[in-house]
């Protein structure tokens, strides 16, 4: 089963693709570009439309998604953690 999905090898952030996804669940996710699949698990729930971090990131780091710059960490995001508007926010302001 596929929980998470991502196109480019060097996202750091997925999308979680299924509902129900509790802390300690371990995942497998598809990246896309490649046609192979990872596993992670999961340290907190995760919404199902939400993001999942594939790496730890420190505040200041730039997240990637779907192979572009789409925010940045503003506090910091283990591998495994919810990835939100709580730990990211936009570099357009």
């Amino acid at each position: 089963m596929i929980h998470f999905v991502l196109h480019d090898p060097r996202d750091t952030v997925a999308v979680v693709v299924v509902e129900g996804v509790k802390a300690g669940a371990e995942l497998t996710g598809w990246i896309m570009d490649d046609d192979r699949t990872i596993k992670l698990v999961a340290r907190q729930d995760i919404p199902i439309g939400h993001k999942i971090a594939l790496k730890d990131m420190a505040a200041g780091d730039t997240v990637m998604k779907y192979g572009i710059d789409m925010g940045k960490v503003v506090a910091p995001i283990q591998a495994g953690q919810h990835a939100h508007v709580h730990n990211i926010k936009t570099k357009r302001w």
